[in-house]
């Protein structure tokens, strides 16, 4: 059974009594009276150029009840921005980013054809090469996609096609997105055992990459369960030797790239090999402060581009150069999102005091709360953290008196106002990662949190202050 991830039922709300949308999180300085101003003026502008549906045109009844309507509607939502919000992979964008695309958003490009969006395509571009210079890819070819989902998509596709009758690998704990879209592509699929700390078994890949009949292995940087790294740098040196495509799926965790080596530690090794690989994807609508969906992929072999050939007579007639249509297996993609990523690493650089301060607080934060719960005989972590993923679980001696428990201190946390997320893993699995369970169940429901924003370090020792509270109160059946 692989991981199932679950989240609380909301009981508080990102609306402010008054009907406002609350901006939640402190990631950055939130927009100050001048920019805020400045927003309003080129809102303006865009609206007299080319919006149809300005302030004017909103004057109905029925327009403003649809509008309040919705107001109420989003009162049912969890407080991504609170820093007691700390359970599933969400958070608001940065304020740059909401902004530019809101603004974008009036004009409503479409980043298919240049004549679409000429001016957020070239943005679009720009914002590429800068996340391949990140991943340290001398050459590549690339594009924004609407999710990871797609963006990994595509890279399988890739795959297939130049290699058709391959077998494609992934880890037992990689996304379930790489089986299921083997089956869309009609490519055969398999997975690798995961070792103790919830990373590719390289000693399982090598026996497995022996047989042959393999076309692409597909690396995790950042599993979604347990932030785990896969080891790239051993996956790589072993795939070459058999003649095996490489593939990373670094939607979670490939911004993390950012802090390889630097304090606090992340591992440099997995990031190190990037360069030398066939195909990344990373989803800046996680790390990278975007609204959903914004997601990437890059391709180190730009001939690869030939793959994605088409013929469309009415489309790409206004310019000689590339449209980005032409090589993405996507159609319509909003501009917006391109002008977002675009204007956020113009005003957050992606480099370690950029993009990357946001990264070390989050780091610290989960480095902080693996700490405490380390501490504290009531409580056991089911791996320590590779990147700000924390996983925890009752210290009490079967499977099934966990799993009680953790549903109990879920409920606890969330009426003391701390969200967290559950996941499910074998038992089997975890008693070989160092669990000592009694097996009376297949799988267990341990806690897991995701400490991805900077303002966590400030909560840090209160959240495993509550944790360790919480778990203390429980008692085995």
């Amino acid at each position: 059974m692989g991981p199932v991830i679950a989240g609380p039922t909301p009981h508080s709300t990102g609306i402010s009594e008054s009907g406002d949308a609350m901006i939640m999180s402190t990631d950055h300085p939130a927009l100050d009276t001048e920019v805020i101003s400045r927003l309003h003026e080129v809102v303006a502008d865009l609206g007299r150029v080319g919006a149809l549906w300005g302030p004017e045109q909103l004057q109905s009844n029925r327009d403003a009840e649809a509008l309040a309507k919705v107001v109420e509607r989003l009162r049912n939502m969890y407080p991504y921005g609170d820093p007691r919000y700390i359970g599933q992979i969400l958070k608001p964008p940065h304020p740059v980013a909401w902004a530019a695309y809101a603004a974008t958003a009036l004009i409503n490009p479409n980043n298919h054809a240049l004549d679409g969006g000429p001016a957020t395509a070239q943005m679009e571009k720009e914002a590429v090469e800068e996340l391949a210079r990140m991943f340290g890819m001398p050459r590549h070819l690339g594009h924004l996609t609407s999710s990871g989902t797609i963006a990994n998509l595509e890279a399988l596709y890739v795959s297939r096609e130049l290699q058709p009758d391959g077998v494609v690998l992934s880890s037992e704990a990689a996304h379930y997105t790489h089986k299921r879209m083997c089956d869309l592509l009609g490519v055969r699929h398999e997975t690798v055992a995961q070792d103790g700390s919830g990373r590719m078994d390289v000693e399982a890949l090598a026996q497995r990459l022996e047989k042959g009949g393999v076309s692409v292995v597909v690396a995790t940087l950042g599993t979604t369960s347990l932030g785990a790294l896969d080891p790239v740098h051993e996956i790589v040196e072993l795939a070459r030797e058999h003649g095996v495509r490489v593939h990373v799926d670094a939607a979670y965790g490939g911004f993390h790239t950012l802090l390889a080596g630097a304090s606090p530690a992340v591992d440099p090794s997995p990031f190190a090999a990037l360069p030398h690989v066939d195909s990344i994807v990373v989803d800046p609508h996680k790390h990278g402060l975007q609204p959903y969906g914004c997601g990437s992929v890059l391709f180190a072999d730009p001939g690869v581009g030939r793959l994605y050939a088409h013929d469309s007579p009415y489309t790409y007639f206004t310019s000689d150069e590339l449209h980005l249509g032409e090589i993405s297996l996507e159609c319509s993609r909003a501009g917006a999102s391109a002008a977002a990523f675009w204007a956020t690493i113009q005003a957050l650089p992606l480099n370690a005091d950029g993009l990357g301060r946001g990264l070390r607080d989050g780091r610290r934060a989960a480095l902080r709360v693996a700490e405490r719960l380390n501490e504290d005989p009531s409580v056991r972590l089911v791996v320590q953290p590779d990147l700000d993923i924390v996983c925890y679980y009752p210290s009490l001696s079967s499977a099934s008196a966990v799993t009680a428990a953790s549903d109990a201190v879920f409920d606890s946390l969330a009426r003391d106002g701390w969200h967290v997320a559950k996941l499910t893993v074998d038992v089997s699995w975890l008693n070989a990662a160092g669990g000592e369970l009694q097996p009376d169940a297949d799988s267990v429901t341990v806690l897991r949190s995701c400490i991805m924003k900077p303002e966590h370090v400030e909560v840090a020792d209160d959240f495993a202050d509550a944790v360790i509270g919480a778990f203390r109160g429980v008692r085995s059946p």
